[in-house]
């Protein structure tokens, strides 16, 4: 980081051994780290994020795509760039939970998200999956989510690996544009 009166890198005390890599820092995580829109119980008026969100605008809930049953959203701390989650409406914890409608459409708002996501940033994989349980890493366990995250050859490189940093291109919002308007209506 460059100190903003000089050209001489700032010095912060308290990183550690001074060695050859340079820093880079991702203070926004930490609002995560810290429980940021994080529930405060398993109910869904414990500030549930996933209950709150169908409420907002497609914009400022930086909602994709919306079905009866379930809605296409980019997780606000993502994984990768275009990570989508598909969550139901109803607030449930558990797949078993699911009614046969709600199961459904789950399944199809996720290939829907698939082609947009490869039309949109040409992915060539995803992660598809759901933690089921806090135990299972769940971060808002009481309400179901599957995640959604393009992959692409070589995305996994020295930033990850060794900064321990995911480099995002692009803005939320810039992002939910190009998945929304690249989403497949039949």
């Amino acid at each position: 980081m460059l100190h903003p009166m000089t050209t001489e890198p700032e010095q912060q005390i308290g990183v550690g051994t001074q060695d050859a890599f340079q820093r880079l820092w991702t203070p926004h995580r930490m609002a995560y780290i810290q429980g940021e829109n994080k529930p405060t119980g398993p109910d869904a008026g414990d500030g549930c994020p996933f209950c709150g969100i169908p409420e907002m605008s497609d914009r400022d809930g930086l909602v994709v795509a919306r079905g009866k049953h379930v809605y296409a959203v980019l997780n606000l701390y993502p994984y990768n760039g275009g990570h989508l989650m598909v969550v139901p409406y109803r607030h449930v914890a558990d797949y078993t939970e699911l009614d046969a409608a709600e199961t459904a459409e789950l399944a199809d708002l996720t290939k829907r998200a698939m082609v947009a996501l490869r039309k949109a940033s040409g992915a060539h994989g995803f992660n598809i999956g759901m933690n089921q349980g806090a135990a299972a890493g769940a971060g808002i366990a009481a309400h179901l989510h599957q995640h959604i995250v393009p992959r692409w050859g070589g995305d996994t490189n020295f930033m990850p690996v060794v900064g321990h940093t995911k480099v995002l291109p692009q803005l939320l919002a810039d992002t939910r544009q190009m998945l929304a308007d690249a989403w497949p209506n039949d």
